[in-house]
């Protein structure tokens, strides 16, 4: 017997001073479940290669008898001590979501219902709050800006209403103090501001034309034109289009800039803090046109008739 206690308090230090490592592996551990029953799941997953003496660590440190239940993510390698704390104080991340840049609501809305397991209803009402809504001084309908591209872990049973109201905190912290003097600069509210960041957001697919973008409409603005920008007919829409036709130019929204001045009432899509920091740091140039090339990248030019020459050249190039 003595010959075994040894090599099993030298495992036992070794779990208590592993290392996590890879990729975060999930357990389940069901309401009701002994310390036993989760330490079989542990096992099971290789989190645990002495599942008898884990349950006596734990039982040694007083800690086998209030583990909270719920879905655990945690790492090959994490010492046991964080194992059982984690275990007892319920710290389970579970219901990953994770919104990409430039997602609408649209695609965010069934997305996060799917997740939490909740009524489209519900995270569509969320989305409409009020308070919210007059929190971030959205002056559109919904929350569409304002939901942050981020990944987020909700613990199960989160609400639609908590989770978009972590999303809006997300837009929050994110928003730098100094910002609000660069609002003064370029001679638009944060509400406008987001709008044409969301924008850049949708058109942009090379990170050093953000900039110039953004100096584009807002170019446009100052001189009275209209902002003919395609994406902002696509949300007027509602529905995302490989090119935007003719025909579609003709669709009677207050988003269709092709139709009317300025700014849409709001956001057309998330954008993310590149698209935030462009919109706000437009760069010094006199562009008032751009076409997109095959390539992902954008011909921009100062004349009209500059311009359709581009576009007859992207166009030879197709």
């Amino acid at each position: 017997m003595k010959g075994r206690v040894l090599p099993l308090l030298l495992a036992a230090l070794s779990a208590c001073a592993s290392t996590p490592h890879g990729t975060p592996i999930r357990v389940i551990v069901p309401r009701g479940s002994s310390f036993a029953a989760a330490t079989d799941s542990l096992h099971h997953a290789g989190l645990v290669t002495a599942p008898l003496l884990f349950r006596l660590y734990a039982r040694f440190k007083s800690e086998d008898r209030n583990i909270k239940p719920g879905t655990y993510l945690l790492k090959r390698g994490t010492p046991w001590p964080d194992i059982v704390s984690a275990l007892n104080g319920g710290h389970g991340l579970v219901n990953t979501i994770t919104i990409p840049e430039g997602f609408g609501l649209i695609q965010i809305v069934p997305l996060l219902a799917e997740t939490l397991h909740v009524p489209v209803d519900s995270v569509n009402a969320a989305v409409r709050d009020p308070a919210m809504r007059a929190e971030v001084g959205a002056a559109a309908e919904t929350l569409e800006g304002y939901v942050f591209p981020d990944t987020y872990a909700f613990p199960i049973g989160t609400t639609a209403r908590d989770a978009i109201l972590e999303m809006v905190k997300r837009f929050e912290r994110e928003w730098r103090p100094e910002w609000n003097s660069q609002l003064t600069a370029i001679g638009l509210d944060r509400n406008k501001a987001v709008t044409l960041a969301s924008i850049v957001e949708r058109e942009a697919r090379r990170p050093e034309e953000r900039p110039v973008i953004a100096a584009v409409y807002l170019n446009r603005l100052r001189a009275g034109m209209l902002l003919q920008a395609d994406p902002t007919v696509q949300f007027a829409l509602g529905r995302h289009t490989p090119r935007v036709l003719f025909k579609d130019l003709e669709v009677d929204s207050p988003y269709n800039t092709y139709k009317y001045p300025g700014l849409p009432p709001g956001p057309i899509a998330s954008p993310g803090n590149p698209s935030l920091v462009a919109a706000l740091n437009p760069a010094r140039v006199d562009y008032l046109y751009f076409v997109a090339a095959p390539d992902g990248h954008h011909e921009f030019r100062r004349t009209l008739s500059e311009h359709e020459e581009a576009k007859k050249e992207v166009k030879s190039i197709r």
